[in-house]
């Protein structure tokens, strides 16, 4: 899963969108871990919480974008990193998934979702995001079933 959508954040939300009374961060917190993470475009710096870091393989909470996605799946990359790339640009909303790559060979499904606010005259560019990190790990050459 890989999309991105122009955003336009001056628009309300649908009518009855916000009304859902479902939210409920125990149930979220028993699925999965989740983080929030910060993007600076103009210097490149990507600012991850401390589980982010660890669950990315990384030894510093700052890195930059390749650093983020050196244990992605290889055949998501590219798919990722243009993503980034229009995110970039203008502003967005986006979201993807892959799996990163242990040191012990298991594999961690990780899901994305972000927004962006591109640079101009009145910013020098962001991003925002979450990422979701399932409960489970996937065993040595084993696959997720996925719609695209």
């Amino acid at each position: 899963m890989f999309k991105i959508a122009k955003a336009n954040f001056a628009a309300p939300f649908a009518p009855g969108s916000l009304e859902f009374d479902g939210h409920n961060p125990e149930l979220l917190a028993q699925f999965c871990v989740s983080e929030g993470w910060t993007g600076d475009l103009s210097s490149g710096i990507i600012k991850l919480g401390q589980w982010s870091t660890m669950l990315h393989g990384l030894s510093s909470s700052e890195c930059g974008l390749l650093s983020l996605m050196h244990c992605y799946d290889v055949q998501d990359r590219v798919r990722i990193l243009d993503l980034f790339e229009q995110a970039a640009t203008t502003n967005s909303s986006f979201c993807y998934s892959t799996t990163t790559l242990g040191a012990s060979g298991h594999r961690q499904p990780i899901f994305c979702v972000g927004e962006s606010v591109a640079a101009d005259g009145q910013h020098t560019g962001s991003m925002i995001g979450v990422f979701l990190f399932p409960r489970f790990k996937l065993e040595p050459g084993s696959q997720l079933a996925s719609r695209q």
